[in-house]
């Protein structure tokens, strides 16, 4: 069969010269074969038809997984033509009964790679839920008795186990901080719903600690034990109510986790947490949580309540049932591809599982083109390999982060060349909200460029290892979830150099209740970043440098940052501590040894006098308006090179009303040697790849700064 639509490349001078020789063995051997997957497909037809002929003898297939087996004996008959494989999907739900594996044998080459791909003119949706049916009123007087009067004609029940559910998912704590799963949820009109909770909006404040240990770090007081008191009588209501959880910020903004009551005293108003798993820091007045979990507090639209025990899920839809579908998720997770090299997955949805959706471990070139990766119980992508990545997709709605990925040996510093790509991230960290970035990256040599970062508790990006590239992307509406914290974030090792942050757009990003964070935030002695020709505009602490060395802050723009610069000297006070810890992760790497000697030369002379002491930091050629401009430690400032940077006077932008940050041709900059930024290349941009377009994102108000 001939299709030539499906044929990555047959350049057309090729096929005539090869015509002119053999012309039907060349349209055999040049072109893709092309495979069909349908929902009204059959696994047990041929698979070489788009859809069912007249009298339904033939077809496509029903599942990716006979198409892969498919490819599979392709390749038994020999190596696969030079066109590849497609497997082209229709639009429509594929609710997997299991996850897609590919292995090895199931890999393309260079030139004769495989792509499954969804048609471009419809919707293909590649689920591992369940759409859920059978819904009617609750009628059983002691569930109506439980709830509010408004919400007792409006939630509807159904049974999951008569519909064959029996794998119901697991309530339960995290082992630490920022460590849960969600298990079972529940989706209607392609958004997660809400598991039944209170206060429906924000958090409550522990009113004080009772537990007999003392805790005290740097005079923040606190105890060991999880039990403490609470004000008002809300938790009367749950009185009897199996596995009521609490999720909380119990001692620290950076550090929540989800928590099992063991006990409630109603009369003493206060709450136990069992003393397994406890939380790593302990406990302390003032810290915010919420109850979840709750029958009793199912009262308002998009909330629901499992049943666990009887299999009844409760839920008050915030519109028509029938518009929705309600899905709940059931796979661990969709696609895992290991070793797998040459295969590409484009155009398709992947949601609704309970994990990870995408696992891409070891192999080379995976590309994820154009693909929506949204409502997973895990992250969006866990990412291995070497030149692989994601271009054009959207990933939201996550439950941890968007992408993590790790590549390259840092012994030798071979990079992976791992990438995302022109991609838009937004509401990730739903479940676990701290260090679930959009992006996280380990390894060498990996590329994070033109991506969307909004909407996340948390940080944008987090990174470790070495000789990484962060340009053209932009961040907002991020970490709103906490203070400490920034939107980009990295810290502890002076041995993780060579990273590059470049030409990105950082906006409009508060902290929690506005009481401030930081942009790209070097913590804890991190070295060796260059932050050049970005621009900030209304981020407090833009740019972060706890104690480190090395690091260069050069050509970069900073509107209404309070500060615009932060540098500390922290392993002389507070951390010295950590003056062993960096020599013993410096040891840890072959730094006196190539390529390491030549790539960092730096390291070479690290432990020389007090190294305690931050050192060789470069802040060249800024340029700071409005807000503040630094805000430095007076044992920090030595080891700060201060370089032509315009901090006193009007910049001259072409519409800082519009934020317009680029400069006039008067404007003062220029003759301190400032270098254009190219603003018109940031972000996501237009590509036969992309998932959507135009990207769609707001930007959220900033928050009125709560009391103290």
């Amino acid at each position: 069969m001939r299709i030539i639509l499906h044929c990555p490349s047959a350049p057309m001078i090729l096929v005539l010269i090869v015509f002119a020789t053999h012309p039907a063995q060349q349209a055999r051997a040049d072109e893709a074969v092309a495979l069909y997957v349908a929902p009204v497909g059959n696994d047990t037809w041929s698979g070489r038809l788009p859809a069912p002929n007249a009298d339904n003898r033939d077809g496509p297939f029903a599942t990716l997984q006979r198409a892969r087996d498919e490819i599979r004996r392709l390749k038994q008959n020999g190596p696969l033509s030079a066109g590849g494989v497609v497997v082209e999907l229709s639009g429509g739900i594929y609710e997997m009964t299991e996850p897609l594996e590919l292995v090895p044998q199931d890999s393309g080459t260079e030139a004769a790679p495989i792509v499954y791909r969804g048609r471009p003119e419809a919707e293909v949706r590649v689920v591992g839920g369940r759409v859920v049916t059978g819904w009617q009123p609750v009628t059983d007087p002691i569930v109506l008795a439980q709830l509010d009067d408004a919400a007792r004609s409006r939630v509807l029940q159904t049974d999951l186990k008569a519909q064959g559910i029996t794998d119901l998912g697991e309530m339960k704590p995290g082992s630490t901080w920022a460590q849960s799963e969600p298990g079972l949820e529940l989706f209607f009109q392609d958004q997660p719903m809400t598991l039944a909770r209170w206060p429906n909006e924000g958090f409550v404040k522990i009113v004080d600690v009772l537990g007999p240990t003392p805790v005290d770090v740097r005079g923040v007081k606190g105890c060991r034990e999880g039990i403490f008191t609470y004000d008002g009588d809300r938790p009367t209501r749950w009185t009897g109510a199996p596995d009521v959880m609490l999720h909380g910020y119990w001692f620290w903004d950076w550090a929540d986790q989800r928590l099992k009551i063991e006990s409630i005293d109603t009369r003493q108003r206060t709450i136990a947490l069992p003393a397994e798993p406890q939380h790593p820091y302990g406990f302390r007045r003032g810290q915010w949580y919420y109850a979840y979990n709750l029958l009793a507090e199912l009262d308002q639209p998009g909330e629901w309540y499992l049943d666990r025990q009887a299999g009844i899920l409760y839920f008050w839809p915030p519109g028509p049932i029938d518009t929705g579908p309600p899905m709940i998720s059931v796979l661990p997770n969709l696609v895992t591809m290991k070793d797998v090299s040459f295969v590409t997955l484009r155009g398709l949805t992947l949601e609704s599982c309970r994990g990870t959706a995408l696992t891409i471990t070891g192999g080379t070139r995976v590309r994820v083109a154009g693909c929506v990766i949204r409502n997973a119980g895990g992250w969006a992508v866990a990412l291995s390999g070497r030149d692989s990545g994601l271009h054009g997709c959207d990933l939201y709605n996550l439950a941890n982060g968007g992408v993590s990925m790790s590549g390259g040996d840092r012994t030798t510093l071979t990079p992976a060349g791992l990438y995302v790509d022109n991609c838009h991230l937004s509401r990730f960290g739903r479940w676990n909200p701290i260090c679930k970035p959009g992006v996280q990256v380990d390894g060498v040599g990996n590329r994070v460029a033109h991506n969307l970062f909004h909407d996340a508790p948390h940080m944008a990006i987090m990174w470790g290892g070495n000789d990484h590239l962060f340009e053209f992307n932009e961040f907002h509406s991020v970490v709103y979830g906490a203070n400490d914290a920034g939107i980009m974030y990295a810290g502890y090792n002076p041995a993780m150099r060579g990273h590059v942050i470049r030409y990105n757009y950082f906006h409009h990003v508060y902290g929690r209740e506005g009481r401030g964070c930081n942009g790209v935030y070097l913590d804890d002695m991190f070295c060796s970043a260059t932050i050049f020709g970005n621009i900030f505009c209304q981020v407090p602490r833009a740019a972060f440098i706890g104690g480190g060395h090395d690091n260069v802050v050069e050509n970069n723009v900073f509107v209404d940052c309070k500060p615009a610069l932060h540098v500390d000297a922290r392993m002389l006070g507070w951390a010295s501590a950590s003056v062993p810890i960096m020599k013993q992760r410096l040891e840890a790497v072959p730094y006196r040894d190539e390529p390491w000697r030549s790539r960092y030369p730096q390291l070479l002379t690290y432990l020389e006098g007090d190294y305690a002491e931050p050192r060789g930091n470069l802040v060249a050629r800024n340029i700071c308006w409005g807000g503040t401009w630094d805000s430095i430690e007076a044992r920090a400032r030595p080891g700060v090179t201060f370089t032509d940077n315009l901090t006193d006077r009007d910049p001259h932008f072409v519409d800082a009303a519009n934020l317009n940050f680029q400069l006039r041709d008067d404007s003062p900059a220029w003759k301190l040697g400032f270098q254009r930024i190219p603003i018109e290349k940031i972000g996501p941009y237009p590509s036969d790849d992309r998932a959507s377009w135009p990207v769609r994102h707001e930007v959220r108000p900033q928050p009125a700064v709560a009391p103290p």
